[in-house]
């Protein structure tokens, strides 16, 4: 079981079923969203995530059409990210856990417009864009 709250600790939140691989996210909607090179993310089932506390501080911004970014409205830190078009699946924002990771990294996507001043070194593939499309 995993276990994660926003920065303020207004939200917390627990996983009842296994993190998807680390997907590290270059393209620029995550890197303004949480203001670093990239966004790390896992996918998990929307079933598994229990909100513990704070569902009033809850907000969402859609930042493109079908995708919604939720974040507490207090201290806006990113906590998961769903789609229209897959209703059983969020995008966890990993930096918000409290309990270890031991997910490995999966692929690096969108680095066409990664950070100019971040490289990548480790050996996981790098896709320019989200592969498949």
């Amino acid at each position: 079981m995993h276990a994660g709250s926003c920065l303020c600790g207004g939200v917390s939140y627990r996983i009842d079923g296994p993190l998807g691989d680390l997907v590290l996210c270059h393209c620029s909607r995550c890197r303004k969203a949480n203001g670093s090179a990239f966004q790390a993310v896992s996918p998990i089932a929307t079933a598994d995530f229990v909100l513990l506390s704070g569902a009033d501080l809850l907000s969402e911004y859609s930042s493109s059409p079908g995708v919604h970014r939720v974040y507490c409205r207090v201290c806006h830190a990113p906590l998961y990210s769903r789609r229209d078009a897959a209703p059983d699946m969020l995008r966890l924002r990993v930096g918000t856990l409290d309990t270890p990771v031991d997910a490995p990294v999966r692929m690096h996507i969108f680095t066409a417009s990664r950070a100019e001043w971040y490289e990548i070194r480790d050996p996981a593939p790098q896709h320019p864009d989200r592969p498949g499309e």
